[in-house]
């Protein structure tokens, strides 16, 4: 193992990405040096990261702030405006990255409007003006794993706009992400889109996993702490047979990248655990993992990168989730209290984002003497 933790990370096939994105990082250049000196090849964003990003920086935004409020556009205008600015220019950032990965990595990702997670069509509409709106190669428009976004990320890969498939929780509902993200495929070889240009991930969502699973289980229990990395490691080894499959060949041969697992929630919510473990133990090539800084610290400082360990433990993660069901934990009911947890944390942080922005906008105003 190299002084450099972070090297060997990437050297064994892990994309590493930034799970934040805010307007001094940008104006700093703190992303540009994550990039330059970290090996951060991407940065995902989610509504509760600009909600935190533009309450907490006022003054980075105030400028634009200003010029919506005396434009007089409207609140959800006004948002837009502003997250799609910062991805915009956090994509010229990855740039580079994007050019020399051949379109891999160096990918910035917009989470569609959460209060469209139950509309399969507004979650389109959404999606494609969010691409005319950034308007970067390097883009990826977030669209979360709901039962009606499944289709639409079908519609959104056939009209050739890149997707981060989000808030994927459950193994099964990761199998009908890869078919969708097929089938989108498939559509847009139909509709004519270059296959190479089009890039996904699908984004499996860990230390939730764990922090809904334990409670469930004595505080003594052993098999506290063990859900969430075989929950994982058993959605790559479906991973692995989609893409050894004829379907996902036939597409390979024409072109198409592969839809990357990312490792997103990878934050360690539990102090008793070691703050690297969603991401050592989840080493294996072709994947992603999305981090916040912390963590990213964390591994640089002592993580220990210790080659694949994913693939060689699929039988061991399925003996894993075997002894939770044994000992009376509903992982079907897990998962899919966890998929609605998702989306109403995502929804309440971008109405808090909205009543903010609000504020800001009339507090602009007043000032103008509007």
């Amino acid at each position: 193992m190299s002084a450099d933790r972070l090297a060997d990370l990437s050297a064994a096939g892990v994309s590493i990405w930034l799970d934040d994105l805010d307007r001094g990082r940008l104006t700093g250049g703190g992303l540009a040096a994550l990039v330059d000196g970290s090996h951060v090849v991407g940065v995902t964003t989610n509504p509760a990261i600009f909600e935190k990003a533009i309450v907490s920086g006022a003054d980075e935004y105030a400028a634009q702030v200003h010029d919506l409020a005396i434009r007089g556009v409207s609140l959800d205008e006004a948002v837009r405006s502003m997250t799609t600015f910062d991805v915009r220019w956090a994509c010229d950032v990855l740039a580079p990255v994007h050019a020399r990965t051949g379109g891999v990595d160096g990918r910035v990702s917009i989470e569609v409007d959460p209060r469209l997670a139950a509309d399969t069509e507004a979650t389109v509409a959404e999606a494609k003006a969010l691409s005319w709106a950034v308007d970067r190669p390097n883009l990826l428009v977030k669209i979360p794993a709901t039962v009606q976004g499944l289709p639409a990320i079908t519609e959104v890969l056939g009209a050739g706009i890149s997707v981060n498939v989000t808030l994927i929780f459950s193994v099964d509902r990761y199998k009908g992400v890869l078919d969708a993200w097929l089938a989108g495929l498939e559509l847009a070889q139909r509709n004519g889109h270059d296959l190479s240009t089009i890039e996904s991930v699908a984004s499996f969502f860990v230390s939730r996993v764990d922090s809904e699973v334990d409670k469930r289980l004595p505080a003594d229990s052993p098999l506290r702490g063990t859900a969430a990395i075989a929950n994982a490691v058993v959605a790559h080894e479906a991973f692995a047979e989609v893409v050894g499959s004829d379907r996902w060949k036939a597409l390979a041969a024409a072109g198409a990248h592969v839809q990357r697992p990312l490792w997103a929630s990878t934050g360690v919510k539990d102090p008793a655990y070691d703050d690297t473990r969603y991401v050592v133990e989840l080493v294996t090539a072709d994947t992603v993992n999305t981090m916040p800084e912390a963590t990213l610290d964390a591994v640089r400082d002592h993580g220990v990168v210790r080659g694949d360990t994913v693939v060689p433990n699929y039988a061991a993660a399925h003996e894993a989730l075997a002894a939770l069901t044994a000992a009376g934990i509903d992982l079907d009911d897990v998962v899919q209290v966890l998929e609605i947890e998702g989306v109403d944390k995502f929804v309440q942080a971008w109405n808090q984002l909205l009543d903010a922005v609000t504020k800001s906008l009339a507090d602009a105003r007043a000032a103008a003497g509007r």
